[in-house]
Formats: C-alpha cells, structure tokens, sequence
C-alpha cells in the first residue's frame, strides 16, 4: 500500500492541529511553516478533513482550526480514510459479493487478500490520535511537558 500525499501530509497537519490548538485555534500558516507544506494544499485538505467532521474552523482575528472531537475518539486509520479514500491495497472482485467473481470458488489469493485487508485496516484503526501525539512529545521533547514548546 502507497499513501498519496493526501494522506501523508494529512495526518502530519492532523497531529500539528492536535499539538498545538490546546490553547487557541491553529493557522493554516502556522502548519505550513511548521511542517513545510504549501497552505494551498493545506487549504484542500483541511477541507476534507472539516467536512469529514475532524476539525473545525473558527473565522475572524486569531481564528484558524481546532478539532472537532477528542483525541482518543479520531484514529489513523479516520483520517487516512477521510482523505485518501479505501485503504485496501488489493480490490478483490471475489470478496465482495455484489461484484463476483468468475473465480471466486476456486481462487486461493482472495484469502491473502482479505487478510492483508484487514491487517492494514486492524492497524491504522487501533492508532488513535491521543497516542501518536503522546508518542511525538517524547521524541521531540521529553524534558519539556508541553506541546506548545516543541518543534517538529
């Protein structure tokens, strides 16, 4: 499986957001600079995680974005869903039914399939955003308790 920069970039800007908008909403600018991603492509895919209900925008002087729910309640797998689509690296006509599959009854490989599926699918959605945000304060920061002053 190969992630886009979609999702790549996404889940950086998610974990930003998750870092630093304790306090106060976050700019698109101040992601942009601090992970080194352009603010119009932010802009878009800031779009899809709003309208996947992630965040949320707060507009006029010191606005920008906040999430929309609890760190423990948004997982990997959420946000690359969100902004990639399906995760399955193998579409498999035979595992689903509505599809078919000339196939299907006799074809071992559909079983890799689903089980490298679900594995992909298991994993992203058993990482919550609360532990990788937890996880990136340790690496970057462990002398320093707060988010705000560590720098990705």
């Amino acid at each position: 499986m190969k992630l886009s920069t979609k999702g790549r970039y996404g889940l950086r800007a998610m974990i930003d957001l998750a870092q630093y908008s304790t306090k106060e909403p976050v700019s698109i600018i101040s992601i942009s600079e601090r992970q080194g991603i352009s603010e119009r492509y932010l802009e878009q895919l800031m779009s899809k995680l709003k309208k996947a209900g992630f965040i949320k925008s707060i507009r006029g002087a010191g606005g920008g974005y906040v999430l929309a729910k609890e760190l423990s309640e948004i997982s990997v797998g959420d946000i690359l869903r969100a902004l990639e689509g399906n995760l399955e690296p193998v579409e498999c006509p035979g595992l689903k039914a509505e599809q078919g599959c000339s196939s299907a009854d006799n074809c071992v490989t559909k079983y890799v399939w689903q089980k490298i599926n679900e594995s992909i699918n298991q994993t992203v959605d058993e990482m919550m955003l609360d532990k990788i945000v937890a996880e990136s304060k340790k690496l970057c920061c462990p002398e320093q308790s707060e988010a705000r002053n560590c720098q990705n």
